[in-house]
């Protein structure tokens, strides 16, 4: 398909990816979450082999069958993102040709190692992202990491990847408001046909406040119909059915992502999951662990407090 800025803008949902006891992976429980997070009325694109479905823990074969299968399930009105996670230049352009043929839509681009230490506040991310577009031809978007991390891109360099005709959306998750709506402002001002997708998962109704075209995250895969009611409300300028959708989220968000650490977030999600009856079991690949029982217990005392057991 031929894709706009447009055609990203809505929900997304960052699919999260079941596995075996063994470890395998579950294909009848990955078939059960899409199924439950990936309807069109409440979402209009879908993620892969990003942070929440483990992309790092995957085979490259497994990657590529995660984009097939998930190809074949959704809609084919529902554009399809797939993550590329590189080493370097060199491994970039391997990986997106190779999800391209798997049938992805979209390549999603996280900071290669090399931008780690401060190097993504300078243009190399920009040259980067430049010569791969020419190189690929393909719909791009921009992973944005937290700034602390950092391999956050600054405002200047944001706005210099969203006039690439190809950057078609930024994944916007620099973890603190401030560099949220500064990033919104700087890619604004351009002019550039770039959605900006909301993914600071701590404030999902602030980002949406300041303005957004759209919501990425994790969390659709366990809440859809929570997170499209924000969105919905938020594209209605309705602030009192955005507050009443935010209410009914806290408490998830909460039990989510508050606990240390939370690069534990997704295996929560999939605790719900599993509550939920959705999935039968919970547990990550390695490095990842298993929740403790405390945690899961926070997350159905949230899943009851909104609804949704």
């Amino acid at each position: 398909m031929t894709l706009t800025a447009k055609d990203l803008r809505g929900m997304t949902v960052a699919t999260v990816l079941p596995f075996h006891e063994d470890g395998s992976i579950d294909w009848a429980g990955y078939e059960a979450v899409l199924d439950h997070c990936a309807q069109p009325a409440t979402t209009d694109c879908v993620f892969v082999n990003g942070h929440a479905g483990e992309a790092t823990a995957l085979t490259d074969s497994e990657k590529f069958e995660v984009i097939r299968r998930t190809k074949a399930q959704i809609s084919k009105n529902q554009p399809l993102l797939a993550g590329v996670v590189p080493t370097g230049y060199p491994d970039a352009v391997r990986q997106v040709d190779a999800l391209r043929e798997a049938g992805a839509d979209v390549a999603v681009i996280f900071p290669p190692e090399a931008l780690g230490g401060g190097n993504a506040n300078t243009r190399a991310g920009a040259l980067f992202m430049e010569k791969l577009a020419r190189e690929v031809q393909m719909p791009l978007s921009v992973f944005q990491f937290p700034i602390g991390s950092g391999f956050g891109f600054s405002s200047q360099v944001l706005a210099e990847m969203a006039q690439i005709p190809e950057v078609l959306a930024i994944k916007e998750g620099s973890a603190l408001m401030q560099n949220y709506e500064a990033n919104l402002r700087a890619v604004a001002a351009t002019g550039a046909d770039c959605a900006i997708l909301a993914s600071n998962f701590m404030w999902f109704h602030a980002q949406c406040a300041v303005g957004a075209d759209g919501i990425l995250s994790g969390l659709t895969s366990l809440c859809p119909q929570l997170l499209s009611d924000l969105w919905k409300a938020s594209e209605a300028n309705d602030l009192v059915a955005m507050r009443a959708a935010s209410d009914r989220l806290y408490p998830i968000i909460m039990a989510i992502y508050g606990p240390a650490p939370v690069v534990d977030m997704h295996t929560r999600m999939k605790d719900g999951l599993k509550l939920m009856g959705i999935i039968k079991n919970s547990a990550p690949r390695l490095p990842l662990l298993p929740q403790n029982p405390a945690i899961v217990s926070g997350v159905e005392a949230a899943l009851k407090q909104a609804g949704l057991l």
